[in-house]
C-alpha cells in the first residue's frame, strides 16, 4: 500500500504544471480581435471604413500571450492584417470598407439602392443581372447587392458606376 502512495506521489510531482492560459481558455477571444480592429480602424463593424463582418466565431485560434499585432494589408487599405506575434502564432485577415482616409477621398461609384448590372465572371464565361446595391461604395469597394428584395445578399466588387463583379475562380 505504502508502495502505491509512493508511486501516485512521484508520478503527481514530475507531471509539467497547466500553463495559466491553458486553464482558462486554450483560444483566444474573438470578440477582443474584433474590439481591436476596431480600434484600429476607428470605425465599428458595418460602419464606413469599418470590419464589413464579425470574425468567424467557428474559429479555434491558440491563446495569444503577446498583444496582437494589426496593420493594412495591401495599398487599397480594404483589409486589416492581425497577427500573434507568439512563436508558432497565426495571422488572420479581416475585410474592411476601406481606410477612413480612402472612404474619404474616393467618391462613391454606387450608392445604397441604386440599380445596378450584377455580372458573375468566371474562366471563359460571363453572366449578367440586373440588381440592387444594398450598400454605397467606391470603385475597387466591395459591397452587397442582392438580384430581387427576397434574394440572399451576395458580396461584389464595383468595377465601374453601374456595374458589379462577382468573381469566380
Amino acid at each position: 500500500m505504502t508502495t502505491t502512495r509512493f508511486l501516485a506521489a512521484a508520478l503527481f510531482a514530475t507531471a509539467p504544471a497547466a500553463p495559466a492560459s491553458a486553464q482558462s481558455s486554450p483560444f483566444h477571444d474573438l470578440v477582443a480581435i474584433d474590439r481591436a480592429v476596431t480600434a484600429f480602424t476607428g470605425a465599428g463593424i458595418g460602419e464606413p471604413g469599418g470590419a464589413t463582418l464579425p470574425v468567424d466565431r467557428r474559429l479555434r485560434l491558440a491563446a495569444c500571450r503577446s498583444p496582437l499585432s494589426l496593420d493594412w494589408q495591401g495599398s487599397r487599405q480594404d483589409t486589416v492584417l492581425v497577427q500573434c506575434p507568439d512563436a508558432g502564432g497565426w495571422r488572420l485577415f479581416v475585410a474592411t470598407s476601406g481606410s477612413a482616409r480612402q472612404m474619404a477621398a474616393a467618391p462613391p461609384a454606387i450608392a445604397r439602392g441604386e440599380a445596378v448590372t450584377i455580372s458573375v465572371a468566371g474562366d471563359g464565361f460571363s453572366v449578367a443581372q440586373s440588381g440592387e446595391a444594398m450598400e454605397s461604395g467606391a470603385v475597387g469597394a466591395w459591397i452587397r447587392v442582392r438580384t430581387s428584395a427576397r434574394a440572399t445578399p451576395l458580396r461584389a466588387r464595383i468595377e465601374r458606376p453601374g456595374l458589379v463583379v462577382v468573381p469566380v475562380d
